[in-house]
């Protein structure tokens, strides 16, 4: 019974500690490289999502097994450790698999690249609102679902594109967008 209540308490604690640890000390949790969340694991440094090792899931899975552990030991036919511990181990995973796959699809929701989103700019009409000089970069503005963007544009060709032009847009690689003129 003692090892239930330990494992129940060291992981409310560490559930706790984590939460004041990024609360006052900003907890952004992101690697500049990498552009995906910190967790602890195995699951991809640039996939959106959470790892079954990550310390929350981890946590989540102690303190369940630890609550759920006083909580057999107080009924007389799970009482033995043979029954509440299994009995442990499987509530455990359930709440650690639950979680997994909340924060999971969060991260999904939150994090997912927009990459297939600027693949799809492409034909997208715009204007140019600061001047392409030849071989230089200048700022176009597109419209997409309603809201105007804005962003860097270099000339596919090379060629000057003068302000207030209609171009479309050809590529995009990075941030950079690459234009044609319409003609």
């Amino acid at each position: 019974m003692i090892i239930y209540a330990i494992c129940l308490v060291t992981g409310l604690l560490f559930t706790m500690l984590t939460v004041m640890v990024g609360h006052f000390f900003g907890g952004g949790g992101h690697v500049a490289g990498s552009g995906g969340h910190v967790e602890a694991g195995a699951d991809g440094s640039d996939d959106p999502g959470i790892s079954i090792f990550s310390p929350t899931v981890i946590a989540s899975f102690i303190t369940a097994f630890g609550g759920f552990g006083l909580i057999f030991t107080q009924f007389p036919a799970t009482r033995p450790a043979i029954l509440s511990a299994p009995l442990s181990i499987g509530g455990g995973v359930v709440v650690a698999g639950v979680m997994y796959f909340f924060f999971g699809a969060v991260f999904r929701h939150t994090q997912s690249s927009s990459e297939s989103r600027v693949a799809r700019l492409v034909n997208t009409e715009a204007t140019v609102i600061t001047p392409i000089s030849a071989n230089g970069v200048g700022e176009i503005a597109y419209v997409v679902g309603g809201t105007r963007y804005t962003a860097p544009a270099r000339a596919e060709d090379g060629f000057f594109i003068g302000n207030g032009q209609t171009i479309k847009i050809v590529r995009v690689v990075g941030t950079q967008f690459y234009v044609k003129k319409v003609s």
